[in-house]
């Protein structure tokens, strides 16, 4: 069978409400009311949301798969997909979609609040459905929501490799395990990690990635490819940093890109870097991701001249 699509993206749709508060870490002062003068919007984009986005803007054909209520939330997932031209196969979930609320400090980062009632213990995808998109696709990315663990045999079983992020693992949360164990590129973050490189090798020792990956924000991030670990050097935003929400999705689609076009694993990650960078530019409240074109320039300018 053809295999007409690049990536499906597994899970993590959704939206955000996104609210700008005065100071981070919390808890504020209290006080009876705070005047919110950037204002609060709600957006659809969620973590699979913007994978599937930084890789259709990046030129990859992708089609996107989760569980989404009958509800308003839900509409805007849906809006974000058809406005932004990727396919979505919506599984109708009773629940309703999934939300949470993003808190964004004055120096952009972030604080989020899952709403997880809207996620149940039986939540499945249907099988033919994941087989037959996994059977059309070069390469699945799966986010670490409810039902994708489920899908992971289903996907191995199709020949397509896998990439999943484990986002702000402990290295201990057995949940998490699974992804980590089933894909051939693990992205994860390195803030919840004492030691970041014990706990990425333990990945590939355990499980079957080629690559792990550990961003660890304005300190750049870990590389482990070939046994050998490597650091990996920020490189300077393009803008004012705003927001560090989606920067992570942001670094794990350019990665991505540049490993299904079979570029090394320290060009990957360059391109994740600079990807990720810009994501910090852009407000919570927009969906702006960069394109190939904006990315291999900013490549050039970065890598050092003959």
């Amino acid at each position: 069978m053809s295999r007409d699509t690049d990536v499906p993206v597994l899970g993590g749709a959704g939206v955000d409400t996104i609210v700008y508060v005065p100071e981070l870490p919390l808890p504020l002062p209290y006080a009876d009311s705070y005047m919110i003068e950037r204002g609060i919007r709600t957006r659809a984009g969620q973590t699979g949301d913007f994978v599937a986005l930084g890789l259709a803007a990046l030129g990859l054909r992708v089609h996107h798969l989760d569980m989404l209520g009958d509800d308003p939330e839900g509409d805007l997932v849906r809006a974000l997909h058809e406005d932004n031209g990727i396919a979505l196969t919506a599984v109708p979930h009773p629940a309703g979609t999934k939300r949470a609320v993003n808190l964004v400090g004055p120096d952009g980062r972030r604080l989020s609040l899952y709403d997880v009632s809207r996620t149940q213990g039986e939540d499945r995808f249907p099988e033919d459905t994941v087989r037959a998109l996994a059977a059309a696709s070069r390469h699945a990315h799966v986010a670490i929501t409810q039902p994708c663990a489920d899908a992971l045999p289903l996907l191995r079983d199709s020949g397509a490799t896998i990439s999943t992020d484990l986002h702000d693992w402990d290295g201990t949360n057995p949940y998490h395990e699974p992804f980590a164990f089933a894909a051939d590129v693990v992205f994860l973050s390195a803030a919840s990690l004492a030691d970041p490189e014990r706990t990425m090798r333990r990945i590939a020792d355990r499980g079957r990635a080629e690559v792990v990956v550990a961003t660890a924000g304005a300190k750049g991030a870990y590389l482990l490819a070939d046994e050998e670990l490597t650091h990996v050097p920020p490189v300077a935003p393009p803008a004012p940093v705003v927001d560090s929400n989606g920067a992570g999705d942001a670094f794990a689609a350019a990665f991505l890109h540049g490993w299904l076009n079979r570029e090394t694993p320290q060009r990957c990650a360059l391109y994740g870097t600079i990807a990720g960078a810009h994501a910090c530019t852009i407000p919570s409240t927009e969906t702006e991701a960069i394109s190939r074109e904006a990315l291999l320039a900013l490549v050039a300018e970065t890598e050092p001249g003959p």
